[in-house]
């Protein structure tokens, strides 16, 4: 494939070289090869599919929550945080204090994406700058490293990757005056009334994104985020149902390889692999709904042997578990009202029926439980 030079390194007053993005798009624009155009047909029409299917979930805004702790577990393990999914939700929900501490950049990361659904649905707002500098506050404000990010502001100092200085780093993004011009290119070309397919365009969005690096930390989550989001405000999903940052992980090494071959002029290379992932992780997610789907009609017919009584109440604690599918007397009885032995009485039918699992077999008191089947669907 051929190459399209979007930037340069330059020689810096301070000794370095930095990379001195050209005006953005390229003037000659993206001639994008056949196979190209190809895949981001065939990505298009899967993302249709997953938008369809979707509503046949009992509801899609507990599915949508799942994903958000997968891709908030995924983002952060991206950039070296250890805890998971599981112990997001756990935290989440208050449930174990026994949790890792770098669970906090997780629960950042949900909070940040539910703060831009509600600003991009509710509110109506625009992908612009200040969009992206508002996601990058919920993100880092009171987080772990906080004191380094300088929250929803875009830097005002050199910034680099790899290396412990400017002069022998990886790659050095733009200096600050460089950074604000190929931001400003950015946020135009978001909003361009362009021929570029849209799925393609979110990818040349990302990658452009963090080829700028405009933020002190936090510009690979940050930079993702905006995937989603973009994807979903251009009408491809009706729901932001879609999150790359498990695809991302699985490949952690080509999406570095990819990212700094977009920077040496490799576009249609990086294109492609960012094709693929939305592809792997639209089927994914068109699989996971159909599995959810068969556990529900599964779990609906163990609850159907029930007396009548104890069936009503079943099916009033079954969809919670839909959104929280790690569960301990305490929750369920906020959740749905009942007795603290009411609630013991239905934990221990759905666990005879196999529907809920112990958490830990050798805690006697407090003890949590766990929708497995379910909660296996996201984490296998």
């Amino acid at each position: 494939m051929k190459t399209i030079e979007i930037g340069s390194e330059k020689e810096q007053t301070a000794g370095f070289k930095a990379f001195i993005p050209h005006p953005f798009p390229p003037k000659e624009g993206f001639s994008f090869p056949p196979e190209i155009l190809k895949k981001g047909t065939e990505a298009t029409r899967l993302l249709g599919k997953l938008d369809g299917i979707t509503l046949l979930l009992p509801n899609v805004d507990f599915f949508l929550k799942m994903y958000i702790s997968k891709d908030a577990a995924a983002s952060n393990q991206i950039e070296g945080t250890k805890a998971t999914m599981v112990d997001a939700i756990e935290a989440g929900a208050k449930i174990s204090t026994n949790i890792p501490t770098d669970v906090d950049d997780i629960l950042h990361y949900i909070d940040a994406l539910n703060y831009g659904m509600k600003r991009v649905k509710e509110e109506k707002f625009p992908l612009s700058l200040r969009f992206v500098r508002e996601l990058h506050k919920e993100l880092m404000v009171k987080a772990r490293e906080t004191h380094f990010s300088d929250p929803g502001e875009f830097r005002k100092s050199q910034n680099w990757i790899g290396g412990t200085r400017p002069d022998n780093a990886r790659y050095v993004p733009p200096p600050v005056e460089a950074m604000h011009k190929a931001l400003n290119d950015l946020e135009l070309f978001i909003h361009a009334d362009d021929a570029i397919p849209t799925v393609i365009k979110a990818g040349l969005l990302h990658s452009q994104f963090e080829t700028i690096h405009p933020f002190l930390d936090g510009n690979g989550r940050t930079g993702r985020m905006l995937i989603t989001f973009y994807l979903w405000k251009e009408g491809l999903l009706e729901k932001p149902v879609l999150f790359l940052s498990s695809y991302f992980k699985k490949h952690q090494n080509v999406y570095y390889e990819k990212l700094s071959g977009y920077h040496n002029g490799k576009v249609f290379e990086w294109t492609d692999f960012f094709l693929d992932g939305v592809i792997e992780i639209a089927n994914e997610a068109i699989d996971t709904v159909g599995k959810i789907t068969l556990l529900r009609e599964k779990d609906m017919t163990k609850i159907q042997t029930f007396g009548k009584r104890a069936a009503e109440s079943a099916m009033m604690v079954l969809p919670k578990l839909y959104e929280q599918p790690i569960v301990n007397v305490a929750l369920i009885q906020a959740m749905t009202g009942f007795t603290r032995q009411g609630v013991q009485i239905v934990i221990d039918r759905f666990v005879d029926k196999k529907i809920l699992f112990p958490k830990n077999e050798d805690v006697k008191y407090g003890q949590s439980y766990v929708y497995r089947e379910y909660l296996n669907i996201f984490t296998a």
